[in-house]
């Protein structure tokens, strides 16, 4: 196996270790935001702190520095598509990076996105996206390991009849209220038995009341197909009016959202079935 390039650089495969890497103040951001939402390509840690480092190859080179110091990864997965080569490189944290976190009492214990490995991919870009854009108007992302920690929760919330797991838990602090949400990245599947499943524990605010929750709960469903959303939106309106009111879907490009952030999913509206869509960035 070839490990450089032809002009002698590092390769996806190797790069050349490097003794001595020291992580900044801005390395440790990254480091956080990796923690609490997984896997990040590089466009996604290079926006989250463009308010402080506006220079992109800076940002990239750093990167690189990290990964040949053993902070950083790069998963394998993210080779299998199509034109890999030409996409940004998709990161990850290594033990010396939470090594790192932790003597910086800054190591907490996460929630990470389950599933294949893609579908955590999406999940982890949908809620980064969130957080990102949220930080920008000044709205608090409140990752789901600080809401179970209320009450010692598990995200799983178990019935008599069957166990609902959401491909993320999350809130929103606007200042003078909150929201929470519950997030379900589509995978293709017949969503059918799941709308029935959020539809009882709306009824009941079960999922309110298993992670002890005062503030408004709502359900993003987010999907890669148009028409996937709309067969969702059409199924819905068999449900009472306050299951609709509270699911609320909106329909992106994977394809897009896996190598840069979507600041639609907070600052554009959402769509809900029998009602008109609402907004979430206020």
């Amino acid at each position: 196996m070839t490990k450089l390039d032809t002009l002698g650089r590092s390769t996806f495969h190797h790069i050349a270790p490097q003794r001595g890497v020291k992580p900044t103040e801005r390395e440790l951001r990254w480091f956080k935001h990796m923690a609490c939402h997984r896997p990040q390509s590089s466009q996604y840690l290079y926006e989250l702190t463009r308010d402080t480092h506006r220079c992109k190859d800076t940002a990239l080179r750093q990167m690189q520095k990290l990964r040949a110091g053993d902070f950083l990864r790069l998963p394998t997965q993210q080779r299998a598509t199509e034109g890999a080569g030409f996409n940004p490189y998709i990161y990850d944290l290594k033990i010396a990076a939470e090594d790192h976190l932790y003597e910086a009492g800054e190591l907490e214990s996460t929630v990470r996105p389950t599933g294949h490995w893609w579908h955590s991919y999406a999940t982890s870009c949908v809620t980064s996206s969130m957080d990102i854009a949220a930080a920008r108007r000044g709205v608090a992302y409140i990752p789901a390991h600080q809401i179970l920690a209320k009450r010692d929760a598990s995200l799983a919330i178990k019935t008599n009849r069957w166990t609902l797991i959401p491909d993320q838990l999350f809130a929103l602090n606007y200042g003078r209220s909150f929201r929470a949400f519950m997030l379900e990245v589509d995978r293709g599947t017949e969503p059918l038995r799941s709308i029935e499943q959020y539809a009882a524990l709306i009824e009941q605010s079960g999922h309110q009341a298993h992670y002890g929750l005062k503030a408004n709960m709502l359900i993003l469903w987010v999907f890669q197909s148009q028409r996937r959303q709309d067969a969702f939106l059409d199924l819905l309106q068999a449900q009472s009016e306050k299951v609709q009111q509270s699911i609320l879907s909106k329909t992106v490009r994977f394809e897009v959202l896996a190598k840069q952030p979507d600041a639609s999913l907070f600052e554009q509206a959402w769509k809900r079935s029998g009602a008109s869509s609402v907004s979430i960035n206020s």
